[in-house]
This record gives C-alpha cells, sequence and structure tokens, in this order.
C-alpha cells in the first residue's frame, strides 16, 4: 500500500508540475497580445511612459482656483504642479565641489550674452555668472550642468511649496480605458470600411474556394474522363510555382480586365485553389464507392450524390479548408497592396490599411495598437468560438 501510495502522489506532483509549466508558458505567449490589448486603450503620454506598465492608467487632476493641474505624491503628500523651472548647477571656480542649485532665471551671464566673462579650470573654460540664493547675489559662480525642476503645492494652500524633480516625481494615477482611441484611429484611417471590404472579401473567397474545390475534387475523384490523372497532376504541381512569379501576368491580366483598384482582383484569381481541390479529392477518394453505387440504383444523380453524401461525409476536410483559406484572405497584404492603389481609400482592406497607418500614426502608438486590435478582433473571435473545431481541422489536414 504505501508504495502504492507514494506512485499516486508522484504521478499527481509531475501532472502538477505539467499544468503548471504549460500555463506559464500560455501565458508567456499571451503577454504579447496583452501588451498590444492594454495599450490600445491607453494615451500616448502612458504608453512612453518609463518604467512601463500593463493597464492603461491616466494621471489625477484637481481643480485648483479654477485651474486644473497635474497631482503628484511628493513626500508622502499629494502635491499638484504649480511651475516648472530649469535649476542650474553652481560652483566657485576655485571649488567645483562646493556645488549649489539655483534656478536658471535667477543667473546672470557676467558681461552679458555676446561678451561673456570666462574662466579655466583644469583645462577647461567656464562661463561666469552672478547667481541670486536666498535673496543673496553670489558673483564669480560657473555653471556645471542644469535639470527640470517643479514648484509643488498643496492643493489646499498654493503657498505651502516644495521644490523636486518633475522626471523622477511620483504621479497619482487611476485607471482608465481610452476606448475613444479606436474611433479616433477609425476616423483617420478609415479602417471601418477596411474592415468591411476584407470581411466581404474573405467570405468570397472562402466560400467561392470551398465551393470549386469540392465541384473539383469530386471531378477528380469520382469521374472517369480522358487524361483526368495528367491533368491532376498538372493542376497540383502549380502549387510549388511561387506565387511572386505570377505577380506580373496576374497583375496584367487584372489591366486587361479592368479590375485595378477593384475588389474583384483580390476575390477572383483566389477561388479557383489547386491545394483545395487536392484537399477535397483525396477525402473523397476515401469515401467508399459503395455509398455511390448504392445511391445510384436508387435513382440519385451525380448532383445529388454531392450534396446529398459526399458533402456531408467530408465536413472535416470542408472545415480544414475554410479554416486554411480564412486566414489566407484576411491576412492577404501583397496582392492587396500591388492591385489596390494607396490612394484608393475605399477599396483598402485591413492589411494595407494597417501598413499605411504606421507611418501616418508614427508618433502616436497607441492608435497603432488600436488598428491592430480591429484587425484581429474577427480572427480571434472567430477562434474563440470555434476553437474546437480549429484543433479538430488541424489535426484531420495533417492525416488526410
Amino acid at each position: 500500500m504505501p508504495a502504492v501510495t507514494g506512485s499516486k502522489r508522484r504521478a499527481v506532483l509531475n501532472r502538477a508540475g505539467l499544468y503548471l509549466g504549460l500555463s506559464a508558458f500560455g501565458l508567456l505567449m499571451l503577454f504579447p497580445f496583452a501588451v498590444v490589448a492594454f495599450g490600445s486603450l491607453k494615451t500616448v503620454s502612458d504608453v512612453n511612459r518609463y518604467p512601463p506598465r500593463l493597464l492603461p492608467a491616466t494621471q489625477d487632476v484637481v481643480e485648483v482656483d479654477g485651474e486644473e493641474l497635474e497631482l503628484y505624491r511628493i513626500e508622502g503628500q499629494e502635491r499638484v504642479l504649480v511651475e516648472r523651472v530649469d535649476i542650474g548647477i553652481f560652483a566657485p571656480p576655485d571649488d567645483l565641489e562646493a556645488t549649489v542649485q539655483a534656478p536658471t532665471r535667477d543667473a546672470e551671464r557676467r558681461g552679458g550674452f555676446l561678451d561673456t566673462e570666462t574662466v579655466e579650470v583644469d583645462g577647461e573654460e567656464y562661463e561666469l555668472y552672478d547667481v541670486t540664493i536666498g535673496g543673496e547675489l553670489v558673483e564669480g559662480l560657473v555653471q556645471l550642468g542644469s535639470t527640470t525642476a517643479g514648484i509643488f503645492a498643496l492643493p489646499e494652500d498654493r503657498d505651502d511649496t516644495v521644490t523636486a524633480n518633475v522626471r523622477t516625481a511620483q504621479t497619482v494615477d487611476s485607471l482608465s480605458f481610452q476606448t475613444s482611441n479606436f474611433r479616433e484611429v477609425t476616423d483617420l484611417q478609415g479602417l471601418d470600411r477596411s474592415l468591411t471590404n476584407t470581411l466581404l472579401v474573405t467570405i468570397l473567397v472562402v466560400g467561392g474556394t470551398v465551393l470549386t474545390s469540392i465541384l473539383g475534387g469530386y471531378a477528380f475523384a469520382r469521374i472517369q474522363f480522358p487524361g483526368r490523372d495528367a491533368i491532376f497532376l498538372v493542376y497540383i504541381g502549380s502549387i510549388m510555382v511561387p506565387f511572386v512569379i505570377l505577380i506580373i501576368p496576374l497583375y496584367q491580366l487584372m489591366v486587361a480586365l479592368g479590375w485595378i483598384n477593384s475588389l474583384a482582383a483580390l476575390v477572383f484569381p483566389f477561388i479557383f485553389n489547386a491545394y483545395g481541390t487536392f484537399l477535397m479529392r483525396q477525402f473523397f477518394v476515401s469515401i467508399p464507392k459503395d455509398l455511390e453505387e448504392a445511391a445510384v440504383i436508387d435513382g440519385a444523380s451525380r448532383w445529388t450524390i454531392l450534396w446529398r453524401i459526399f458533402v456531408p461525409l467530408s465536413m472535416p476536410a470542408i472545415a480544414t479548408l475554410a479554416t486554411f483559406m480564412f486566414l489566407y484572405a484576411w491576412n492577404s497584404f501583397i496582392w492587396p497592396f500591388i492591385v489596390i492603389g494607396g490612394g484608393n481609400l475605399d477599396n483598402h482592406v485591413l492589411t494595407v490599411s494597417l501598413q499605411q497607418l504606421g507611418g501616418r500614426a508614427a508618433n502616436f502608438p497607441h492608435l497603432i495598437m488600436a488598428g491592430v486590435m480591429i484587425a484581429i478582433a474577427v480572427p480571434v473571435t472567430v477562434f474563440v468560438l470555434a476553437q474546437r473545431y480549429f484543433v479538430e481541422n488541424v489535426a484531420t489536414s495533417g492525416i488526410k
């Protein structure tokens, strides 16, 4: 009994360790998605914040004397920034270690701006300043550097002030989701129209490919005609031809048909797919001929046999083909970028719009991330709702 108990304990621990490892790996894979998702809900200053943070937040403000001022936490107290000042670091020429700080507005160059007096210290030349420190004028100081500081006051008493470095001051923040980013990026780049175009093109490409692949696959699998196998080999061989080789002749064909800058050029060249025909043909070949012969004896036509027997039995293969074509059509970039002009915003798809958005909103990363979230919303939704079918389809595509 103790041995059995110890064995079960080890099995439980091994399984728990496996689950923990897989969970940690899954969270690691989801982290980039979380960064983009939360980044799309931030302000531009929050995205550029250092150190960075995952959740979106904005700095709190408080109204003081009719003016909205930013809140900071200075020495444990919440204070408002009332003024930013440049602080200079000064020292006597004979003792550069004895530094003092004072606002640069209280410093005046000796001799003026055009004829400033200088002094050489340790082989380096410094400008001389007369600086007012604590109400007293200190003459003959050299400036060693400067920094940005702020004057912070209590919201209820603006006379109670302290000076601190603005860059290192701790801000008082609250969780805030900037959903307006999606409307802003939509108005900037017209992503709503691009999303509609992408949905239309994807539906037509997927539907057309499934239809032609079913018809072609059935013809090559069940209908005897001269040269069938040779034609099938040539057709399948076209899969090995890289798409970049077909771009120029395909573009010339679109010009001849007058389909340049139209959605037709994104749909019709891709609804005839050799891979889809091959996939459906291989699945149809695996269906027993006895079913087809029985249907023929009962008086069924080939059309009835195809749609009443073969198609229902081939749903795993059809779902696999639809999955692959959905991902291809949704993420297609090179061909839409070539055949749809950059200025033709009405016919842009999401991939092209996002490429242009990267240039137009280069200084606004939160808008770029909002555009990315709009682009992946549909694929992610489809995956979440049909996760089981995705997994089954991938397994099926590897078996057939």
